[in-house]
């Protein structure tokens, strides 16, 4: 490394005399990479995060190519009127689907359901029931015959006697008038007191299209406004909404969010190291005694020191948005964090040169001498970190979970630009500065801003020792570290998006409560449908199934003749049982009012007589009918692990010919992204790890001084595992990329302070923290500030990436600057320093931090 900044000693010093030229470079490619960085968006679809080739992901693609969007546009018409809803709404609809996006030849939406022929349902509900519903109602009608049985038992005491829901079955009748709701539902989406309707619309494109959603939306908006909802009734309020609508209320919040938690977090990290580096001035140029006129120049200069710090890593930020622009496109919910975190990683390197800088200045070299001592010395401890750090994160990209593998890249390309500007731009921009008098970093009298030399650093044994026995306890409670399943808890609450959902929520049918979030699997003929539905019914008959109900347009309405005619001998066998079993005839109750009129089906219906909306649901945007078969889930697939075990079990579908096909929904590729993450965290650390260790071996050739560095690093992770177990914070797939982070930057606390110390030699402790310490300090704490600045995130997903950084980071540093020092003063009492410390030999083959 020493033979390599030697090298390079005639490019600073070509630097500091060229700094115009330098400048202008570097102005003209940052303007380049900001014109580029614009493209940039944020994708927040978890398809996007995994590979390419995952059968999840291809099987999503294929769902949304062929069937259309799974989130639906919803429009909330609300008036006094019942009929002016209606009108509104008819009008509307063959408007709507008639939309078209600018420059694109295929319609925005491809359906659309408001009216139920209800009346044709209700007098053939059983014919369209699935075999599971039709098993229902089997049942139903058996419970009810023993409980007639048990009644006419004279015998018989019913303790339950008088309990909610008795006349019609209880429990059961409840399910049965779900099971109505949902084969016959209202002939209109409307509100209880018929003054909210609701037409949902189902998009073309995908929900991952934010260009198409926000068009969307804007065109439907613009519709709606000139038909004049005003004028059909002057009460009329017509909102838009649907689950569509949540992904762009998504992306627009956490775009918001982002670029406010970069504003207050850059401006937070600013300000600290302004104030930090006032004080760093004026104390050079006084040698630490009060002058009021200096106090107070210096203050007005305080902007330029702003300057002189924020100005090379705004470049570098630049040329990073530049880049991942090309490389990627898209930002993804883990990269949209890195603008701040790269601020607060970037300016801990020029916190180092700088703070060097202006106390080689103090010694009274030149400007050019300056620089070109601080390049030669801080720059490579400077060089060091930023290998190190960059060569972490870019051994993320091996991972195929794209939230570490694009985090790793831009990532660790941001360090590397970071470090160019800082040891290059930054000089630059000095010369600059001090030539034409904005900036003096010049002393009175050359004297050291440094002292403490021969203080030893006390209570080093106590310190070393609590440090073990928190250690020990880290070790101890790994096993509690926790991971977070709840997808609920790292979503925020959108409160545009329930507010609007709340008015569409009024129109929901009982029917709906239980299915949602279905599966689909798409095949490529609709003779491969049964024996999909075959083979995933085999699945559910496991106790521990995940599955609720299996759906298909061949079980709704059958098409072969025997499958139809088998359907209306089981409605036979029901309707025999409902109108002439002398338990069941006389009983009046609703259900089986209802049952008697849906079992009047005694022909088998051709399609052509199935309603137009139900025969929507299973055809394709090209038109094809009956190609895929919709899975719903057992309860909510809000935990992980309800999600993990939907995929297990339905994921992949190989049916008796030895036919595979795989399912395909948003929650199912959340859980392999899920078990991804899972799967390759562990070995991502272990990897980031290793390749730190390397490069430490590989600075300071030497097993003990490498392992030295490391232990701030090692100890620091420890200590972070404890609070995390102490204090409740739990891993998720979020944060889970802050933790090869933090080894790649928590390592540069101890390159520093080890480089610095083994320049020094013994009894320099106090000297290197005084010094080395203090500057550490700073750039950690704007390092977490960067991270921290996504503690204000609303997002708690995001909010956690920045509370488990800022816990690692302040750990490492505690490890640092506490735990180091007490450990080399406790190595120094017992004469186990290593040899080939603050010799001639070292200051050679090192650099200073």
């Amino acid at each position: 490394m020493n033979r390599l900044f030697d090298a390079l000693r005639p490019v600073i010093r070509f630097v500091v005399r060229r700094a115009g030229w330098v400048l202008l470079a570097a102005l003209l490619l940052s303007t380049a990479g900001v014109y580029q960085a614009q493209n940039l968006t944020i994708d927040t679809d978890f398809a996007n995060l995994l590979p390419d080739d995952d059968p999840s992901v291809q099987a999503l693609e294929r769902l949304r190519q062929t069937v259309g969007g799974e989130s639906e546009v919803a429009v909330g018409i609300v008036s006094p009127s019942f009929e002016a809803n209606k009108k509104f709404a008819e009008a509307l609809i063959p408007k709507a689907l008639k939309m078209t996006r600018e420059g694109a030849g295929e319609p925005y939406l491809t359906r659309a359901e408001f009216q139920r022929e209800v009346g044709f349902l209700k007098d053939n509900a059983l014919y369209f029931a699935s075999d599971q519903e039709l098993r229902e109602v089997e049942q139903f009608l058996d419970q009810q015959i023993e409980d007639a049985k048990r009644e006419a038992n004279p015998f018989f005491v019913d303790i339950e006697e008088g309990e909610e829901g008795e006349e019609d079955g209880g429990a059961d009748g409840e399910e049965l008038e779900q099971m109505y709701d949902r084969l016959v539902g209202k002939e209109y989406p409307i509100s209880e007191d018929s003054t909210t309707m609701v037409v949902r619309f189902y998009p073309s494109g995908s929900r991952t299209d934010v260009g198409f959603i926000e068009n969307l939306y804007g065109d439907l908006r613009s519709l709606v406004d000139s038909m004049g909802p005003q004028s059909y009734h002057p009460e009329m309020e017509v909102t838009l909404a649907g689950r569509l609508l949540r992904q762009q209320a998504e992306v627009d919040a956490i775009t918001n969010d982002v670029l406010g938690s970069f504003a207050s977090g850059v401006g937070t990290v600013i300000l600290v190291v302004v104030l930090y580096f006032l004080y760093k001035s004026y104390r050079t140029r006084t040698g630490g005694r009060w002058d009021g006129r200096v106090f107070l120049a210096e203050v007005a200069r305080s902007p330029i020191l702003a300057l002189v710090i924020a100005t090379p890593l705004f470049m570098s930020l630049a040329w990073t948005g530049g880049v991942a622009s090309l490389a990627f496109g898209d930002l993804n919910l883990m990269t949209s964090t890195l603008g701040l975190i790269l601020f607060g990683l970037g300016i801990d390197f020029g916190i180092h040169f700088y703070a060097r800088y202006t106390e080689e200045r103090a010694t009274g070299l030149s400007v050019a001498d300056a620089a070109e001592t601080t390049f030669a010395s801080t720059g490579q401890a400077i060089a060091t970190g930023a290998f190190t750090t960059a060569a972490a994160l870019y051994v993320l990209m091996i991972a195929e979970f794209k939230g570490f593998s694009e985090f790793g890249a831009i990532a660790g390309t941001g360090v590397l630009f970071a470090l160019v500007a800082m040891t290059i731009v930054m000089p630059a921009l000095l010369s600059v500065l001090e030539r034409t008098g904005l900036l003096n970093l010049a002393a009175r009298s050359p004297a050291s801003a440094v002292g403490g030399e021969g203080r030893r650093f006390g209570a080093a044994r106590p310190v070393v020792i609590g440090s073990a026995v928190a250690v020990l306890g880290a070790l101890a409670m790994l096993p509690q570290v926790s991971f977070q399943y709840d997808f609920g808890k790292l979503e925020p609450d959108y409160e545009a998006y329930e507010d609007r959902n709340a008015i569409i929520e009024r129109a929901e049918s009982r029917g709906d409560d239980n299915r949602r979030n279905p599966a689909y699997v798409v095949v490529d003929s609709a003779k491969n449908v049964p024996e999909v539905v075959k083979a995933v019914k085999e699945k559910a008959r496991d106790s521990t199934s995940t599955v609720l109900a299996v759906e298909s347009l061949q079980e709704r309405f059958p098409l072969a003749d025997t499958a139809r005619q088998n359907k209306l001998d089981r409605i036979g066998e029901i309707r025999t049982l409902v109108t002439e079993n002398k338990y069941l005839r006389n009983q009046d109750s609703e259900n089986m009012e209802r049952l008697r009129r849906a079992a009047q089906t005694r022909e088998p219906i051709d399609l052509e007589q199935v309603p137009e909306f139900l025969r929507k649901q299973f055809t394709t945007k090209d038109g094809e009918l009956g190609t895929f078969v919709m899975i719903y889930p057992e309860g909510s697939l809000s935990d992980g692990r309800r999600s993990i075990a939907f995929s297990n079990e339905i994921g992949t579908i190989t049916t008796a010919d030895g036919q595979t096909y795989h399912a395909a929904s948003t929650p199912l590729v959340a859980a392999n992204m899920l078990q991804l993450v899972q799967d390759e965290a562990p070995w991502m650390v272990l990897a980031t790890f290793l390749m730190v260790a390397l490069l430490m071996l590989m600075n300071f050739r030497s097993f003990r001084w490498a392992g030295l560095a490391l232990v701030p690093l090692v100890v620091g992770v420890l200590w972070m595992l404890l609070l995390m177990v102490i204090f409740g914070v739990k891993l998720s797939f979020y944060n889970m990329v802050v933790l090869p982070a933090i080894l790649g930057i928590g390592n540069d606390a101890g390159v520093h302070m080890v480089h610095r110390y083994r320049e020094e030699g013994r009894r320099s402790l106090w000297t290197v923290l005084r010094s080395t310490g203090e500057h550490v300090m700073m750039g950690t704490v704007t390092t977490a500030i960067g991270f921290g600045g996504l503690l204000l995130s609303f997002h708690p997903g995001l909010n956690s990436i920045g509370t488990l950084a800022a816990i690692g980071l302040g750990t490492t540093l505690a490890a640092a600057i506490v735990f180091l020092p007490a450990l080399l003063q406790w190595m120094e009492d017992r004469d186990s320093v290593p040899a080939d410390v603050g010799g001639e030999e070292d200051r050679e083959s090192s650099g200073e931090g």
